[in-house]
This record gives C-alpha cells, sequence and structure tokens, in this order.
C-alpha cells in the first residue's frame, strides 16, 4: 500500500531483507519516527489495533480467537500489536504452521506484558529498530560520502566533497529533529513545535501509559532536563540525582525507574563504552555516555530555541554529536553497525567508535567547526598507535587496527589529511 507521497527510509532496504529471511519483522522505536508509515510501503493489508471504532471488537477476538486477527493478504501489518500482547505468539505459531517468509509485519511499543506471551519468536520474528530521520533522508545532506563506500574504498569521491550546510542549518536541524511530520509543516515554526509536543506528551501521558504505572509530570521533566544539561558527556548518574534533587525530592530507585522506562520509550539511548585491553581496566571508563535518541529531545528539554545557540555554540557542540550519533546509527544500519566511545583516565579518547558486522570499526571525533579539526585527528592517531603498541606487545592477541579515522565536522569541505585521517561535513554524509 504505498504512499505517493512517502520519503524513502534508508531501513527501506534491511526490512525488505528481513521480510525475505523470516516469517515476520517486529519494528521498534520512538514514536513519530515513523515506523507505520514505513511498513505500510510494505503491506498488502493492515489492522490497527487502536482504531477506537473497533478496538474492543479486537481485544475480544483476541482473546478468543487471534489468528483471526492474522487473515488477510500478506505480508499484513498489525500495528500497535501490544495492545494485546498474545498476538506475538499467534504471529509465531502461524509462521511455523505455514513455514514462509514474510508473512507479517508488527510495529508499535517494544514495552509488553511478558507474561502473556510464551514463545521470544526467535528464527521466526526478527527485530528492525527505526530511528527519527537523518539529514540525508530530510534532504539536508547532499550525501557525496557514503560510509559503506568509504569503509571499502578509504578514500573520498574523486569530485570533492563540499555541503552548503551551515552551522545555522545545523541548529535548526537539531532543534527541529528528525520527526517526518514536521517536514510536512509549511514554516518553521510549526516544524519545532513538533518536537515540542513529543517532548509534552511524553512528560504527561507515555510515560506513565508505557505500563500503566503513573510517573510524575514535574519529576520526568527535571530528570530528562538534567539528561539534558549532561548530553554527551560521562556525567554520572549521583550527579544527575543530586542535580534533580535541587528541585525535587527523588531517590535513588524511582531514578532508575524512569530511566528504564525512557529507554523502554526509545527517548533515551546511552552510548556504551569500548573496553579494549590496550589499558588496565582501572584506566578506561566503562560508564555509559548520556544521549538522546534525537537532538530535539535534548533542546526541548532545554526549553530553548535556535537564537539560544546562537550565543552558545559550546552548548551546541554537545548537541551536535547527540545530532552525528543518530546519523551514523541510521547510515550504518544496513552494515550492522554499533556506536560506542573511548576514554581513558590518562585523556586520549574518541567520542565514536563504529563496530561493523564484521569486525571493521572507524575511530571517531565530532568537531563542529575548523579549529578543532585538529585536536580530534590528534586523539585518533594516539588511539591508533595505542593499538599498534598493544599489539606489538601482545602478538597473540592481537587487537584489529582501526580500518578508518574520521572527524565529521560542522564544517564546508571534506578531505583527507596528510595523516591519513578522513575530514568529513555531516551534511554530505550517507549511508
Amino acid at each position: 500500500m504505498p504512499m505517493k507521497d512517502y520519503i524513502p527510509r534508508i531501513c527501506d532496504d534491511e526490512l525488505s531483507l528481513k521480510l525475505e529471511a523470516f516469517g515476520a519483522v517486529h519494528i521498534v522505536g520512538p514514536k513519530w519516527c515513523g515506523k507505520t508509515t514505513t511498513a505500510k510501503q510494505f503491506a498488502k493489508s493492515y489492522i490497527e489495533m487502536q482504531d477506537p471504532d473497533k478496538r474492543d471488537m479486537y481485544l475480544e477476538t483476541a482473546k478468543i480467537k487471534p489468528s483471526n486477527l492474522l487473515v488477510g493478504e500478506n505480508p499484513r501489518l498489525i500495528d500497535e500489536w501490544q495492545i494485546a500482547p498474545n498476538l506475538w505468539d499467534a504471529v509465531r505459531v502461524s509462521v511455523d504452521r505455514r513455514g514462509e517468509d514474510g508473512l507479517y509485519i508488527l510495529t508499535g511499543s517494544n514495552s509488553i506484558d511478558k507474561t502473556g506471551i510464551m514463545h521470544t519468536g526467535t528464527g521466526r520474528i526478527d527485530t528492525l529498530t527505526m530511528y527519527p530521520m537523518s539529514l540525508y533522508e530530510t534532504g539536508e545532506s547532499n550525501g557525496t560520502v557514503s560510509l559503506t563506500k568509504l569503509f571499502q574504498t578509504k578514500s573520498l569521491p574523486d569530485d570533492g566533497c563540499e555541503t552548503s550546510l551551515t552551522v545555522d542549518d545545523l541548529i535548526f536541524a537539531a532543534c527541529r529533529g528528525g520527526w517526518p511530520s514536521s517536514l510536512r509543516k509549511k514554516s518553521k515554526k510549526a516544524q519545532l513545535l513538533v518536537a515540542q509536543s513529543y517532548f509534552e506528551g511524553l512528560c504527561r501521558e507515555d510515560i506513565s501509559n508505557l505500563d500503566g504505572v503513573r510517573r510524575d509530570e514535574t519529576a520526568t521533566r527535571l530528570l530528562l532536563r538534567s539528561y539534558a544539561r549532561n548530553i554527551s558527556t560521562l556525567a554520572s548518574n549521583r550527579s544527575i540525582i543530586r542535580d534533580i534533587n535541587a528541585n525535587f525530592d527523588m531517590g535513588d530507585t524511582t531514578f532508575y525507574e524512569y530511566v528504564k522506562a525512557l529507554k523502554k520509550l526509545y527517548v533515551i539511548q546511552d552510548v556504551e563504552a569500548w573496553c579494549p585491553a590496550i589499558r588496565s581496566k582501572s584506566a578506561i571508563q566503562a560508564s555509559d555516555k548520556k544521549e538522546f535518541v534525537d537532538p530535539s529531545l535534548v533542546v526541548a528539554a532545554l526549553g530553548v530555541d535556535p537564537d539560544y545557540f546562537n550565543l552558545d555554540l559550546k552548548t551546541f557542540g554537545f548537541i551536535f554529536e547527540t545530532l552525528c550519533i543518530r546519523d551514523l546509527k541510521i547510515y550504518s544500519g544496513a552494515l550492522g553497525g554499533r556506536v560506542s566511545y573511548y576514554h581513558d583516565r590518562y585523556g586520549l579518547e574518541a567520542d565514536a567508535v563504529l563496530h561493523l558486522r564484521d569486525g571493521r570499526y572507524a575511530l571517531i571525533e565530532f568537531k563542529l567547526g575548523s579549529a578543532d579539526i585538529d585536536e580530534g585527528a590528534k586523539h585518533l592517531l594516539e588511539l591508533e598507535c595505542l593499538v599498534a603498541a598493544y599489539n606489538e606487545k601482545e602478538p597473540q592477541a592481537k587487537l584489529r587496527a582501526p580500518d578508518l579515522k574520521i572527524v565529521i565536522t560542522g564544517t564546508q569541505y571534506g578531505y583527507q589529511r596528510p595523516d591519513g585521517v578522513f575530514v568529513v561535513p555531516i551534511g554530505a554524509l550517507r549511508d
């Protein structure tokens, strides 16, 4: 049921491949990121469990004979399937009995009452994670540099690498976010309201509707605001709890319960540490780096607008990192990309380490302006040397050398430095 005005998503090819390989695909991700719209491009029939005119009827059918809800041309989309959790087992059984691939697409929250599910669905139902749109998907990155080709050729395009995206453009794109519905708004002011509305609904309703546990709206706002103040940093949970308690009494247990809920809603997505054996365990920072799934939620939590960052580019630098990490996850999706970071007590760091499924990886620094490119490249080269030194010392436990060293910037031009480090504008990057 393709839509005429559908904006192609990078994950389209991945969804197509998974439907070829598995009986069903479960699409997860934050609200409003386009899960249902994308699924409908592939589905030949669908059922919307949240339809208020039919919800009660669907729920009653799901109790008595859930297989009736699966009847329809395949692939059949079951939107918001978690409203009736036993549909999961019905899908699994149907896949087993029919022995076919590409039968069903499930969309909705991944947070369900697991007591109502008898089988994980392993081998029958595969998962696809969707994110808000990247700069390439929104049309703001010109896509001159393909991340996939960069790994393959280790070279930039012969005709050069340049973007017209300015820092002001990046500020607006980060504040607006990658929400598909925002692109349909005519004015920039209207586009900015989408992320703000998402944030308000999250604090008022979504965090409680997740599992029926009533959570305090003020506490949610304060937690997200403190998280936003510490975005792209290694701030401890203890420091965030202290920050919250300056305005609201929140205990440790409550804090972790709220964070768990926000992760289930795909709002908070911290970045894990990369802990290779190149240093002693005590020397490497092992805690997660604070991140949101989309930079616009950081801006909404802080309660600011694009004009604010004209006078505070330092703060925007942290938000720029969130934007870059979001896009890296999207661009590397088909390659099995996983993002971590490296930091040790000696000050050596890589803002991101992009690991591919086949073992290749890239060391990456994010620098908004050109003045900091040299510093970013220095960190990457020092880390590469540390890996080489470890391999020389411990040849029996050889660690793969980095395949790429990249400084991703908010600048205009891309190039390869004499030391081998690639400088790539985020406004020129694609999958």
